[in-house]
């Protein structure tokens, strides 16, 4: 059954479920979905009410998030990557870690970038500097678990792995340059990089990253 994913090719957590749909050449038709237009927002919601993306639909199923994408894609389309190892050991290390990139660095990252674009009344400089806080927190234990590993997670690229690519990606390109400061993390981003499947979802991000808001620091 067709694999369609609701998506924005510069959301990052859309980048998390698309470098594992690459990872195994997984076939699926992309709905790219503007948020700030009526109908692609109406149209979207209508598949997914809640209206944040990414979704993946197999057939009349709905799966939202991409971790949950990611999971489901490793039970029903299984390929050469084995995104979740079948020991449980593993498999949890590569849950905890990929727990830990979204909730201590991806969020906190879209918090900063997310405040730039709203109107100057409404920002949030507490909140910010809270987040940026919690950035450094996150890079400095992530900086201490890829010392000696290729992968975040062991000697194999996994979900964890998809989970860092791109918080580690948009914390250096919008937040502050990782080199100089997590020297293992910039050469960890640098493999996230030239892997295949991450190439090609910033190749596709590529024309779209003029609006990402960038703090001056990161542009010099």
């Amino acid at each position: 059954m067709a694999l369609t994913l609701y998506l924005h090719p510069l959301s990052s957590f859309c980048h998390k479920a698309l470098i594992a749909l690459y990872e195994n050449d997984i076939a699926f038709t992309p709905v790219v979905v503007n948020l700030g237009d009526k109908d692609s927002s109406e149209a979207f919601k209508k598949v997914w009410p809640v209206g944040r993306f990414p979704v993946l639909k197999d057939g009349e199923r709905i799966v939202p998030e991409s971790t949950c994408i990611i999971e489901y894609l490793a039970l029903h389309y299984p390929g050469k990557t084995i995104l979740i190892p079948d020991d449980a050991k593993r498999a949890f290390d590569v849950r905890e870690w990929d727990r830990f990139f979204d909730l201590n660095l991806h969020l906190h990252m879209q918090k900063v970038i997310g405040d730039r674009i709203r109107p100057e009344g409404e920002r949030d400089p507490h909140g910010v500097a809270h987040a940026k806080r919690m950035i450094e927190t996150g890079l400095a234990l992530a900086e201490k678990q890829i010392a000696g590993k290729n992968w975040i997670a062991g000697d194999d690229f996994t979900m964890a792995d998809c989970a860092a690519a791109p918080p580690l990606f948009y914390c250096d390109f919008a937040v502050e340059k990782l080199a100089g400061r997590y020297d293992k993390l910039t050469a960890y981003l640098e493999r996230l990089k030239q892997r295949p499947s991450y190439a090609r979802a910033l190749k596709e991000a590529e024309p779209f990253m003029q609006w990402v808001p960038q703090d001056k620091q990161t542009t010099t």
